[in-house]
Parts: C-alpha cells; sequence; structure tokens
C-alpha cells in the first residue's frame, strides 16, 4: 500500500521587527552610559573634580565679593558650568578620538545602524552625567556652604534654559574638536589645556571683572563665560548684577551667545567630523 507525501503546508516568517528612532536613541544613550561608569577614572574626575575644587577653596577664601556674596558662593556657581562643560565639551573630546582609534567608529559607519543614534547616544549620555554631577554639586553647596537655591519658578526656569544652551553648544565643540586629535592619547593634550584656560579667563576661579579687560574681551567669544554669567544670575542676589561688566546679568546676551554656539557648534560638526583616521583615509 502506498502513501502519498503531501507538501508541508508553508510556514509564515515573520520579518524582524524594526526598532524606532526613539528606542534606538535609548538602547544607545543606556551604552554609553554603562561605558562612562565603567571608566572609573572619567567618573572620578567628572563628578569629583567640582566638589574637590569647592572644598578646597572654600578653605582658602571665605571673605566677601559684595555685601551678602561670599566668595565661595560666587565660585560655586563657577564651578556648576565648569561641570557642564566637562561632561560635554571636555569628554566628548577626549573619548571621541579614543573611539575613533580603536576603529569603533569605522566599525559603526559600516553597520545598518543611522549615524544619527551615535551623536543622540552621545547626548543622552551628557544630558544624564550632567544632571546627576550638578545635583551632587547643588546638594554639597546647598549642605556644607549655604547656597540658597533658587525662591521662584522664573529663576529655575533660567537655570533650565541657560543649563540647556550651554549643554548644547559645549556638546557640539566638543565634538567638532574631537578631529583635530590625531591620535587617542592627543585627545587629552588637546581639550585639555582649551578647557582649563576657559576655565581662568571665564570667571570660574576668579571674579570676573577683577580679570584684566582684553582677557575679559577673550573670554566673552566663548559659551563658558556666558554660561557662568547666566548662573551667577539664578544663585546670586538680584543686586549683584550690577557688579557684572555690562552693569546688569543681560541674560538676553546670554540666550543670544549661548545659541549662536549652538548654531557654530553644529556648522564645525557637519564640516570637521570623521568616522576614520588620516591614517585610514
Amino acid at each position: 500500500m502506498s502513501t502519498t507525501l503531501k507538501p508541508a503546508a508553508p510556514t509564515a516568517t515573520t520579518a524582524p521587527r524594526r526598532l524606532g528612532p526613539l528606542t534606538l536613541a535609548a538602547r544607545q544613550g543606556r551604552l554609553e552610559i554603562r561605558q562612562f561608569l565603567r571608566s572609573r577614572e572619567s567618573v572620578v574626575f567628572t563628578m569629583g573634580f567640582p566638589i574637590i575644587m569647592i572644598l578646597i577653596f572654600a578653605a582658602i577664601f571665605d571673605d566677601e565679593i559684595s555685601p551678602g556674596v561670599s566668595y565661595t558662593q560666587y565660585f560655586i556657581t563657577g564651578m556648576i558650568a565648569t561641570g557642564l562643560m566637562t561632561v560635554s565639551f571636555q569628554n566628548l573630546g577626549i573619548w571621541i578620538p579614543i573611539e575613533r582609534d580603536r576603529g569603533v567608529l569605522k566599525r559603526l559607519r559600516g553597520t545598518p545602524m543611522p549615524k544619527w543614534v551615535y551623536f543622540a547616544g552621545k547626548v543622552i549620555m551628557v544630558v544624564a552625567i550632567g544632571i546627576a554631577e550638578t545635583a551632587l554639586l547643588l546638594a554639597v553647596s546647598v549642605a556644607l556652604f549655604d547656597l540658597q537655591l533658587p525662591g521662584t519658578a522664573g529663576k529655575w526656569f533660567t537655570f533650565a534654559w541657560v543649563s540647556v544652551l550651554g549643554v548644547t553648544a559645549c556638546t557640539l565643540c566638543g565634538i567638532a574638536i574631537s578631529s583635530l586629535a590625531r591620535t587617542a592619547r592627543s585627545g587629552s593634550a588637546v581639550v585639555t589645556p582649551v578647557a582649563l584656560v576657559l576655565q581662568f579667563i571665564s570667571g570660574v576661579f576668579f571674579v570676573f571683572t577683577d580679570l584684566p579687560s582684553w582677557m575679559q574681551q577673550v573670554a566673552a567669544l566663548f559659551p563658558l563665560k556666558w554660561m557662568c554669567q547666566g548662573l551667577r544670575s539664578v544663585f546670586l542676589p538680584d543686586a549683584f548684577g550690577a557688579q557684572e561688566p555690562g552693569g546688569a546679568f543681560e541674560l538676553g546676551r546670554v540666550a543670544l551667545v549661548l545659541a549662536a554656539w549652538c548654531v557654530i557648534g553644529l556648522l564645525l560638526c557637519l564640516g570637521t567630523f570623521r568616522w576614520t583616521t588620516r591614517r585610514d583615509g
């Protein structure tokens, strides 16, 4: 007795589910945050350096620079701005050359992953670490140095937009300056001196109006000076605005300069960013 074999019924094949752009960005962001946290040196420097500097300078300088404003309070606002610059400009300017030199960027460019996802992951990492660092700085400053938190919604709003514009400008500039480093080792040598000079001339370590006029003019060309000035309007008394070079906090000019640097940084990124090292072509 012969049996007739029936052809197997066709099985439906399910196409792999395509991830949406938000999911891709979130996954890349989580990856970037994990990589950052695994580097203990980066965590200690980024999160600990501003706090260590506040403790040192508060122990050395305890005088008032204006009625009701101590040097420590003035210095803390500058260190908040410096912390935001460190996690964005300095970290990206150092780590992207390392990834480029190791061939990570070259491999990413050869995958189906959209190129923008890589940058979205960096932005998410910067925002997450920046928020954590700023919260830690504020907690230490309030607990140990009597820093007064903003008492109105308007000042919190100013704090938010100054931080967002400042971090955006510094992030874009960090991505742009990463292309200047020829090797992984040269990233720190390129970026760190720039960051240190900006801190010294932008009113972080010294009262800005005590600096030579030519130094003030140079600092006014870069974002950090305006980030510090915007944050002083949040944490220092309104009357202190008269001590600023323009006789006021000039928040309109702060917003204009930081927004201009966002545009400049974006143009520099588009024109200079490299996925491969020069030796790879």
